[in-house]
């Protein structure tokens, strides 16, 4: 079983149709999950708050093996904390820190192309340079070797270079949408599903 989990925010219906998970906040269903997709949309801090309960159940799947799929703000929540909510901490999984975009337009709202960095298998049959959707103004900024995909955000004349996916052992994530991108984006949580 896969747990979808329900901050109460985000288009968690795509992503349950995609994997075939359960939607669900209850801690017993997400300990007893062989899988965790964590979603999100919406403030680091006010998501991070609804998450709190849920924290340890989180740290404790990840330790223990579990593979964890987190979804655009799911992926900034893995990381040690957001410009967007100084001072709240997020799960801390990976080292660094979430910032805002500088000198190009905010959000960055549609399709553009992840270029992959090192071996993932969520890319499995996806090739390089592939499109995918992105909706979000901040993006993370890993302190560590764990970076899989990065895009090139070009707008007023700047262009920003920025992890889009990140890889390492059980945990997966990324900042774009895969359940808005078409093929693309269903192939990779097929690769999800199946891992």
């Amino acid at each position: 079983m896969i747990a979808v989990v329900d901050l109460g925010i985000g288009n968690l219906a795509n992503v349950r149709k995609a994997l075939g998970g359960v939607i669900t906040s209850d801690p017993y269903s997400i300990e007893r999950a062989e899988k965790i997709v964590l979603p999100g949309v919406g403030n680091f801090g006010a998501v991070m708050e609804k998450l709190e309960p849920l924290r340890g159940v989180i740290i404790d799947a990840i330790n223990d093996g579990k593979p964890l799929l987190g979804i655009c703000l799911g992926l900034q929540l893995l990381f040690e904390g957001s410009e967007e909510s100084p001072g709240k901490p997020g799960l801390g999984v990976f080292r660094g820190k979430v910032v805002r975009f500088q000198g190009v337009r905010v959000p960055h709202i549609g399709w553009n192309q992840v270029w992959q960095r090192k071996e993932c298998p969520l890319f499995e049959g996806i090739k390089d340079g592939a499109y995918f959707y992105f909706v979000h103004s901040y993006y993370a900024l890993p302190e560590e070797d764990v970076t899989a995909g990065v895009t090139d955000y070009e707008s007023k004349g700047a262009k920003v270079v920025f992890t889009s996916a990140v890889c390492r052992e059980n945990v997966y994530a990324v900042q774009f949408h895969p359940e808005k991108s078409g093929r693309n984006g269903l192939r990779l949580l097929g690769n999800f599903r199946r891992l």
